[in-house]
Protein backbone atom coordinates (compact mmCIF):
# COMPACT_ATOMS: atom_id res chain seq x y z
CA UNK A 1 0.00 0.00 0.00
CA UNK A 2 2.06 2.91 -1.25
CA UNK A 3 5.28 1.84 0.58
CA UNK A 4 3.24 1.03 4.39
CA UNK A 5 4.21 -2.00 5.58
CA UNK A 6 0.94 -3.57 7.10
CA UNK A 7 1.08 -6.16 10.32
CA UNK A 8 1.14 -9.65 8.72
CA UNK A 9 -1.83 -10.21 11.14
CA UNK A 10 -4.18 -7.14 9.50
CA UNK A 11 -4.18 -9.37 5.94
CA UNK A 12 -6.31 -11.22 4.85
CA UNK A 13 -4.77 -14.64 4.24
CA UNK A 14 -6.93 -15.59 1.38
CA UNK A 15 -6.37 -12.55 -0.83
CA UNK A 16 -3.32 -11.15 1.31
CA UNK A 17 -5.17 -7.24 1.30
CA UNK A 18 -6.06 -5.38 4.26
CA UNK A 19 -8.70 -7.19 6.19
CA UNK A 20 -12.02 -5.14 6.08
CA UNK A 21 -14.16 -7.18 7.95
CA UNK A 22 -12.77 -9.45 10.03
CA UNK A 23 -14.45 -12.91 10.76
CA UNK A 24 -13.22 -16.05 12.41
CA UNK A 25 -13.58 -19.45 11.05
CA UNK A 26 -14.49 -22.86 12.93
CA UNK A 27 -10.59 -23.63 12.86
CA UNK A 28 -9.73 -20.25 14.70
CA UNK A 29 -8.57 -18.86 10.91
CA UNK A 30 -9.19 -14.81 10.71
CA UNK A 31 -10.18 -13.62 7.82
CA UNK A 32 -11.82 -11.09 5.36
CA UNK A 33 -15.99 -11.57 5.36
CA UNK A 34 -15.66 -11.04 1.30
CA UNK A 35 -13.34 -13.45 1.13
CA UNK A 36 -14.15 -16.16 3.21
CA UNK A 37 -17.79 -16.06 2.20
CA UNK A 38 -16.73 -16.06 -1.75
CA UNK A 39 -14.38 -18.66 -0.64
CA UNK A 40 -17.45 -20.95 0.78
CA UNK A 41 -20.22 -19.75 -1.09
CA UNK A 42 -19.26 -18.94 -4.80
CA UNK A 43 -16.56 -20.86 -4.46
CA UNK A 44 -18.46 -24.16 -3.25
CA UNK A 45 -15.39 -24.86 -0.96
CA UNK A 46 -15.92 -27.14 2.35
CA UNK A 47 -12.28 -26.54 3.62
CA UNK A 48 -10.31 -24.08 5.67
CA UNK A 49 -8.78 -21.92 3.04
CA UNK A 50 -5.44 -22.33 5.48
CA UNK A 51 -5.34 -25.92 7.38
CA UNK A 52 -7.32 -27.52 4.85
CA UNK A 53 -9.60 -28.43 7.63
CA UNK A 54 -12.81 -29.86 6.56
CA UNK A 55 -15.25 -27.19 8.10
CA UNK A 56 -18.16 -28.56 10.43
CA UNK A 57 -20.19 -25.37 9.97
CA UNK A 58 -19.99 -22.18 7.80
CA UNK A 59 -20.70 -19.57 10.61
CA UNK A 60 -18.57 -16.81 10.72
CA UNK A 61 -17.71 -15.05 13.79
CA UNK A 62 -17.19 -11.14 14.10
CA UNK A 63 -13.96 -10.61 15.32
CA UNK A 64 -14.53 -7.28 16.98
CA UNK A 65 -10.95 -6.85 18.81
CA UNK A 66 -8.83 -7.36 15.22
CA UNK A 67 -11.50 -4.65 13.43
CA UNK A 68 -10.78 -1.88 16.35
CA UNK A 69 -7.10 -2.63 15.83
CA UNK A 70 -7.08 -2.15 12.35
CA UNK A 71 -9.28 1.28 12.27
CA UNK A 72 -6.65 2.40 15.02
CA UNK A 73 -3.89 1.43 12.98
CA UNK A 74 -5.75 3.57 9.89
CA UNK A 75 -6.56 6.29 12.08
CA UNK A 76 -2.27 6.02 12.62
CA UNK A 77 -1.57 6.26 9.03
CA UNK A 78 -4.11 8.99 8.00
CA UNK A 79 -1.38 10.95 6.63
CA UNK A 80 -0.08 8.26 4.31
CA UNK A 81 -3.26 8.93 2.63
CA UNK A 82 -4.86 5.80 4.08
CA UNK A 83 -8.76 5.70 5.05
CA UNK A 84 -9.95 4.63 8.09
CA UNK A 85 -12.26 1.59 7.45
CA UNK A 86 -16.07 2.27 8.21
CA UNK A 87 -17.33 -0.04 11.26
CA UNK A 88 -19.10 -3.09 8.57
CA UNK A 89 -22.87 -3.61 9.17
CA UNK A 90 -23.87 -7.14 10.64
CA UNK A 91 -24.52 -9.40 9.05
CA UNK A 92 -28.79 -10.16 7.49
CA UNK A 93 -30.69 -12.86 9.02
CA UNK A 94 -32.87 -15.41 7.45
CA UNK A 95 -35.64 -14.50 9.69
CA UNK A 96 -35.58 -10.41 8.91
CA UNK A 97 -35.66 -11.37 5.59
CA UNK A 98 -38.30 -14.19 5.63
CA UNK A 99 -40.19 -11.32 7.46
CA UNK A 100 -40.34 -8.80 5.02
CA UNK A 101 -41.33 -10.69 2.10
CA UNK A 102 -44.30 -12.01 4.52
CA UNK A 103 -45.35 -8.32 4.89
CA UNK A 104 -45.18 -7.79 1.07
CA UNK A 105 -47.24 -10.99 0.10
CA UNK A 106 -49.73 -9.33 3.07
CA UNK A 107 -49.71 -5.60 1.57
CA UNK A 108 -48.81 -5.34 -1.87
CA UNK A 109 -47.85 -1.45 -1.91
CA UNK A 110 -44.67 -2.90 0.20
CA UNK A 111 -43.37 -4.92 -2.90
CA UNK A 112 -41.46 -2.31 -3.93
CA UNK A 113 -40.36 -1.31 -0.78
CA UNK A 114 -39.19 -5.33 -0.40
CA UNK A 115 -37.18 -5.20 -3.44
CA UNK A 116 -35.19 -2.48 -3.14
CA UNK A 117 -34.33 -3.61 0.52
CA UNK A 118 -33.66 -7.13 -1.19
CA UNK A 119 -31.59 -5.81 -3.84
CA UNK A 120 -29.14 -4.28 -1.02
CA UNK A 121 -28.85 -6.96 1.28
CA UNK A 122 -28.09 -8.86 -2.01
CA UNK A 123 -24.84 -6.43 -2.99
CA UNK A 124 -23.75 -6.67 0.79
CA UNK A 125 -22.03 -9.99 -0.13
CA UNK A 126 -21.64 -13.55 -0.73
CA UNK A 127 -23.80 -14.52 2.42
CA UNK A 128 -26.31 -12.50 1.79
CA UNK A 129 -27.37 -13.93 -1.38
CA UNK A 130 -27.09 -17.48 -0.13
CA UNK A 131 -29.15 -16.63 2.68
CA UNK A 132 -31.94 -14.92 -0.01
CA UNK A 133 -31.65 -17.87 -1.68
CA UNK A 134 -32.62 -20.60 1.90
CA UNK A 135 -35.14 -17.97 2.89
CA UNK A 136 -37.89 -17.77 0.59
CA UNK A 137 -36.63 -15.07 -1.51
CA UNK A 138 -36.31 -17.19 -4.60
CA UNK A 139 -40.23 -17.99 -4.67
CA UNK A 140 -40.90 -14.48 -4.12
CA UNK A 141 -38.97 -13.25 -7.20
CA UNK A 142 -40.77 -15.96 -8.83
CA UNK A 143 -44.08 -15.09 -8.02
CA UNK A 144 -43.66 -11.37 -9.08
CA UNK A 145 -41.94 -12.34 -12.66
CA UNK A 146 -44.68 -14.86 -13.11
CA UNK A 147 -47.65 -11.74 -12.48
CA UNK A 148 -45.94 -9.63 -14.83
CA UNK A 149 -46.21 -6.62 -12.31
CA UNK A 150 -45.55 -3.68 -14.51
CA UNK A 151 -45.09 -1.67 -11.46
CA UNK A 152 -42.98 1.20 -11.93
CA UNK A 153 -39.86 1.47 -9.29
CA UNK A 154 -37.14 4.49 -9.12
CA UNK A 155 -33.67 2.60 -9.38
CA UNK A 156 -29.95 4.14 -9.68
CA UNK A 157 -27.76 3.39 -12.66
CA UNK A 158 -24.49 4.07 -13.79
CA UNK A 159 -25.97 6.87 -16.25
CA UNK A 160 -28.42 8.45 -13.10
CA UNK A 161 -31.67 7.39 -12.09
CA UNK A 162 -34.22 5.02 -13.94
CA UNK A 163 -37.59 3.64 -13.96
CA UNK A 164 -38.12 -0.28 -14.33
CA UNK A 165 -40.92 -2.34 -13.31
CA UNK A 166 -41.06 -4.54 -10.17
CA UNK A 167 -40.80 -7.71 -12.24
CA UNK A 168 -37.90 -6.48 -14.00
CA UNK A 169 -36.61 -5.60 -10.94
CA UNK A 170 -37.06 -9.36 -9.65
CA UNK A 171 -35.71 -10.95 -12.92
CA UNK A 172 -32.66 -8.66 -12.24
CA UNK A 173 -31.87 -10.07 -8.48
CA UNK A 174 -32.66 -13.31 -9.51
CA UNK A 175 -30.32 -13.35 -11.65
CA UNK A 176 -27.62 -11.87 -9.65
CA UNK A 177 -28.07 -14.04 -6.85
CA UNK A 178 -26.79 -17.03 -9.00
CA UNK A 179 -29.34 -19.50 -7.85
CA UNK A 180 -28.01 -23.01 -6.93
CA UNK A 181 -29.20 -25.79 -9.75
CA UNK A 182 -31.40 -27.76 -7.01
CA UNK A 183 -33.19 -24.80 -5.96
CA UNK A 184 -34.09 -23.57 -9.68
CA UNK A 185 -35.06 -27.79 -9.89
CA UNK A 186 -37.13 -27.41 -6.99
CA UNK A 187 -38.95 -24.37 -8.15
CA UNK A 188 -39.84 -25.95 -11.84
CA UNK A 189 -40.68 -28.91 -10.53
CA UNK A 190 -43.79 -26.87 -8.60
CA UNK A 191 -44.14 -24.19 -10.78
CA UNK A 192 -44.46 -24.88 -14.56
CA UNK A 193 -45.78 -20.98 -15.52
CA UNK A 194 -42.41 -20.33 -14.58
CA UNK A 195 -40.68 -21.09 -17.81
CA UNK A 196 -43.48 -19.71 -19.38
CA UNK A 197 -43.03 -16.10 -17.91
CA UNK A 198 -39.36 -16.56 -18.88
CA UNK A 199 -40.12 -17.24 -22.11
CA UNK A 200 -42.30 -14.46 -22.31
CA UNK A 201 -39.27 -11.67 -20.80
CA UNK A 202 -37.45 -13.25 -23.84
CA UNK A 203 -39.80 -12.74 -26.42
CA UNK A 204 -40.93 -8.78 -24.97
CA UNK A 205 -38.93 -8.01 -22.36
CA UNK A 206 -36.25 -4.79 -22.75
CA UNK A 207 -32.58 -5.89 -23.34
CA UNK A 208 -31.21 -6.22 -20.09
CA UNK A 209 -34.38 -8.22 -19.19
CA UNK A 210 -33.83 -10.57 -21.64
CA UNK A 211 -30.45 -11.28 -21.03
CA UNK A 212 -31.04 -12.13 -17.60
CA UNK A 213 -34.13 -14.39 -18.86
CA UNK A 214 -31.75 -16.48 -21.17
CA UNK A 215 -29.10 -16.92 -18.25
CA UNK A 216 -31.46 -18.53 -16.32
CA UNK A 217 -33.67 -20.65 -18.81
CA UNK A 218 -29.98 -22.19 -19.62
CA UNK A 219 -29.23 -22.72 -15.92
CA UNK A 220 -32.69 -24.56 -15.47
CA UNK A 221 -32.87 -26.67 -18.44
CA UNK A 222 -28.92 -27.58 -17.47
CA UNK A 223 -30.85 -29.53 -14.05
CA UNK A 224 -34.22 -30.29 -15.76
CA UNK A 225 -35.78 -33.59 -15.94
CA UNK A 226 -35.08 -35.34 -19.40
CA UNK A 227 -39.04 -35.62 -19.93
CA UNK A 228 -39.31 -31.45 -19.27
CA UNK A 229 -36.42 -31.81 -21.97
CA UNK A 230 -38.35 -33.72 -24.69
CA UNK A 231 -41.64 -31.72 -24.01
CA UNK A 232 -40.37 -28.49 -24.74
CA UNK A 233 -42.86 -26.39 -27.26
CA UNK A 234 -42.04 -25.64 -30.65
CA UNK A 235 -43.33 -21.84 -29.82
CA UNK A 236 -40.58 -21.92 -27.20
CA UNK A 237 -37.66 -22.88 -29.60
CA UNK A 238 -38.98 -20.35 -31.88
CA UNK A 239 -38.61 -17.83 -29.32
CA UNK A 240 -35.29 -18.35 -28.59
CA UNK A 241 -34.84 -18.61 -32.38
CA UNK A 242 -35.74 -15.45 -32.70
CA UNK A 243 -33.92 -14.06 -29.26
CA UNK A 244 -30.78 -15.37 -31.22
CA UNK A 245 -31.99 -13.74 -34.36
CA UNK A 246 -32.32 -10.02 -32.69
CA UNK A 247 -28.97 -10.25 -31.21
CA UNK A 248 -29.50 -8.86 -27.66
CA UNK A 249 -26.14 -9.01 -26.66
CA UNK A 250 -22.78 -11.46 -26.93
CA UNK A 251 -23.71 -12.77 -23.39
CA UNK A 252 -27.41 -13.52 -24.82
CA UNK A 253 -26.13 -14.86 -27.77
CA UNK A 254 -24.01 -17.40 -26.81
CA UNK A 255 -26.39 -18.29 -23.89
CA UNK A 256 -28.87 -19.20 -26.11
CA UNK A 257 -26.95 -21.11 -28.35
CA UNK A 258 -26.13 -23.05 -25.20
CA UNK A 259 -29.82 -23.61 -24.10
CA UNK A 260 -30.27 -25.08 -27.94
CA UNK A 261 -27.63 -26.80 -27.78
CA UNK A 262 -28.97 -28.47 -24.96
CA UNK A 263 -32.00 -28.88 -25.79
CA UNK A 264 -31.78 -29.60 -29.41
CA UNK A 265 -30.94 -33.83 -28.81
CA UNK A 266 -34.31 -34.71 -27.07
CA UNK A 267 -37.22 -35.55 -28.93
CA UNK A 268 -38.23 -34.11 -31.75
CA UNK A 269 -36.67 -30.51 -30.57
CA UNK A 270 -34.31 -30.51 -33.92
CA UNK A 271 -37.26 -31.21 -36.03
CA UNK A 272 -39.38 -28.27 -33.78
CA UNK A 273 -36.33 -25.27 -33.97
CA UNK A 274 -35.55 -25.95 -37.77
CA UNK A 275 -39.36 -25.53 -38.32
CA UNK A 276 -38.55 -22.28 -36.40
CA UNK A 277 -36.03 -20.77 -38.62
CA UNK A 278 -32.86 -22.01 -36.38
CA UNK A 279 -30.68 -22.97 -39.37
CA UNK A 280 -30.97 -19.43 -41.54
CA UNK A 281 -30.26 -17.50 -38.15
CA UNK A 282 -27.18 -19.92 -36.97
CA UNK A 283 -25.70 -19.77 -41.09
CA UNK A 284 -26.25 -15.57 -40.87
CA UNK A 285 -24.90 -15.73 -37.24
CA UNK A 286 -21.31 -17.70 -38.79
CA UNK A 287 -21.58 -15.34 -41.19
CA UNK A 288 -21.26 -11.89 -39.23
CA UNK A 289 -18.93 -12.77 -36.67
CA UNK A 290 -15.52 -14.12 -36.14
CA UNK A 291 -15.54 -14.89 -32.55
CA UNK A 292 -13.84 -18.05 -31.60
CA UNK A 293 -17.03 -19.48 -29.12
CA UNK A 294 -20.35 -17.93 -30.67
CA UNK A 295 -18.86 -19.68 -34.29
CA UNK A 296 -17.85 -23.01 -32.35
CA UNK A 297 -21.32 -22.98 -30.28
CA UNK A 298 -23.02 -22.08 -33.74
CA UNK A 299 -21.59 -24.81 -35.65
CA UNK A 300 -22.23 -27.37 -32.73
CA UNK A 301 -26.20 -26.42 -32.75
CA UNK A 302 -25.80 -26.40 -36.75
CA UNK A 303 -24.70 -30.16 -36.82
CA UNK A 304 -27.42 -31.60 -34.24
CA UNK A 305 -30.07 -29.98 -36.78
CA UNK A 306 -28.59 -31.64 -39.55
CA UNK A 307 -28.97 -34.62 -38.32
CA UNK A 308 -32.44 -34.54 -39.56
CA UNK A 309 -33.26 -34.24 -43.17
CA UNK A 310 -35.20 -31.26 -42.72
CA UNK A 311 -32.20 -29.31 -41.43
CA UNK A 312 -29.70 -30.35 -44.25
CA UNK A 313 -32.51 -29.49 -46.63
CA UNK A 314 -33.04 -25.94 -45.42
CA UNK A 315 -28.60 -25.65 -44.91
CA UNK A 316 -28.98 -26.33 -48.40
CA UNK A 317 -31.84 -23.57 -48.85
CA UNK A 318 -29.63 -21.00 -48.28
CA UNK A 319 -27.00 -19.09 -50.77
CA UNK A 320 -24.05 -19.36 -48.34
CA UNK A 321 -24.67 -22.49 -46.34
CA UNK A 322 -22.02 -25.16 -47.82
CA UNK A 323 -19.54 -21.95 -48.15
CA UNK A 324 -20.01 -20.45 -44.56
CA UNK A 325 -19.30 -24.23 -43.83
CA UNK A 326 -15.76 -24.33 -45.68
CA UNK A 327 -15.04 -20.98 -44.69
CA UNK A 328 -14.99 -21.96 -40.94
CA UNK A 329 -12.23 -24.94 -41.94
CA UNK A 330 -8.77 -24.15 -40.41
CA UNK A 331 -9.80 -20.19 -39.67
CA UNK A 332 -11.67 -20.54 -35.72
CA UNK A 333 -10.38 -23.52 -33.87
CA UNK A 334 -9.73 -26.77 -34.23
CA UNK A 335 -13.13 -28.05 -32.89
CA UNK A 336 -14.86 -25.77 -35.05
CA UNK A 337 -13.10 -27.65 -38.19
CA UNK A 338 -14.35 -30.81 -36.77
CA UNK A 339 -17.99 -29.59 -36.42
CA UNK A 340 -17.69 -28.26 -39.78
CA UNK A 341 -16.10 -31.99 -41.54
CA UNK A 342 -19.00 -33.38 -39.61
CA UNK A 343 -21.72 -31.45 -41.11
CA UNK A 344 -20.46 -31.92 -44.21
CA UNK A 345 -20.12 -35.65 -44.03
CA UNK A 346 -24.05 -35.89 -43.10
CA UNK A 347 -24.68 -33.85 -45.94
CA UNK A 348 -22.69 -35.79 -48.42
CA UNK A 349 -24.18 -39.44 -47.05
CA UNK A 350 -28.06 -38.53 -47.07
CA UNK A 351 -28.60 -35.28 -49.29
CA UNK A 352 -25.95 -35.53 -52.26
CA UNK A 353 -27.39 -34.22 -55.21
CA UNK A 354 -25.38 -33.59 -58.09
CA UNK A 355 -26.16 -29.94 -57.63
CA UNK A 356 -24.68 -30.16 -54.20
CA UNK A 357 -21.69 -32.12 -55.00
CA UNK A 358 -21.21 -28.95 -57.85
CA UNK A 359 -22.18 -26.70 -55.11
CA UNK A 360 -18.88 -28.06 -52.65
CA UNK A 361 -16.48 -27.98 -55.97
CA UNK A 362 -17.10 -24.31 -56.25
CA UNK A 363 -17.09 -22.77 -52.86
CA UNK A 364 -14.63 -24.62 -52.40
CA UNK A 365 -15.48 -27.56 -49.71
CA UNK A 366 -13.20 -30.43 -51.63
CA UNK A 367 -10.47 -28.14 -51.38
CA UNK A 368 -10.50 -27.77 -47.66
CA UNK A 369 -11.61 -31.47 -47.33
CA UNK A 370 -8.49 -32.24 -49.05
CA UNK A 371 -6.67 -29.90 -46.79
CA UNK A 372 -7.79 -31.63 -43.73
CA UNK A 373 -6.59 -35.05 -45.01
CA UNK A 374 -3.44 -33.58 -45.67
CA UNK A 375 -2.70 -31.43 -42.41
CA UNK A 376 -5.47 -32.53 -39.60
CA UNK A 377 -3.95 -35.02 -37.29
CA UNK A 378 -6.92 -35.64 -36.28
CA UNK A 379 -7.96 -38.96 -37.02
CA UNK A 380 -11.53 -38.53 -36.82
CA UNK A 381 -12.17 -35.53 -38.88
CA UNK A 382 -9.16 -37.13 -41.09
CA UNK A 383 -11.25 -40.37 -41.55
CA UNK A 384 -14.55 -38.36 -42.22
CA UNK A 385 -12.99 -36.27 -45.05
CA UNK A 386 -11.54 -39.21 -46.68
CA UNK A 387 -14.30 -41.38 -46.79
CA UNK A 388 -16.30 -38.34 -48.25
CA UNK A 389 -13.57 -37.86 -51.12
CA UNK A 390 -13.84 -41.80 -51.61
CA UNK A 391 -17.75 -41.60 -51.65
CA UNK A 392 -17.97 -39.16 -54.42
CA UNK A 393 -14.69 -39.57 -56.32
CA UNK A 394 -16.06 -40.25 -59.56
CA UNK A 395 -17.75 -36.89 -59.57
CA UNK A 396 -15.37 -35.04 -58.35
CA UNK A 397 -12.14 -37.04 -60.18
CA UNK A 398 -9.87 -34.22 -61.67
CA UNK A 399 -12.08 -31.31 -61.70
CA UNK A 400 -9.70 -28.01 -62.97
CA UNK A 401 -10.13 -26.99 -59.40
CA UNK A 402 -8.43 -29.05 -57.86
CA UNK A 403 -4.72 -29.52 -58.13
CA UNK A 404 -3.62 -32.66 -59.81
CA UNK A 405 -1.68 -34.21 -56.98
CA UNK A 406 -4.30 -35.06 -54.44
CA UNK A 407 -6.38 -36.38 -57.01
Amino acid sequence: MDGIEIPTHFLCPISLQLIRDPVTISTGITCDRDSIEQWLFSCKNKTCPVTKQTLKDTDLTQNHTLRRFIQAWCTLNASHGIERIPTPKPPVEKTQIAKLINEARKLPEMRLNCLATLRSIMLEGERNRSCLETSGAVEFFVSIINSCDSTLLKVETDEGSDFITASDEALSILYHVKVSGSCLKSIISIDLVFVESLSRVLENGNHKSREYGAVILKDIFEVADPIQLINVTSEFLSQLVRALSDDISQQATKTTLKLLAELCPWGRNKIKAVKGGAVFVLIELLLGTSERTASELSLFVLCHLCGCAEGRAELLKHGAGLAILSKKIFTVSHAASVTAVRIISSICKFSATSRVLQEMLQVGVVNKLILVVQLDCNNKSNQKAREILRLHSRVWRNPSCIPSYPS
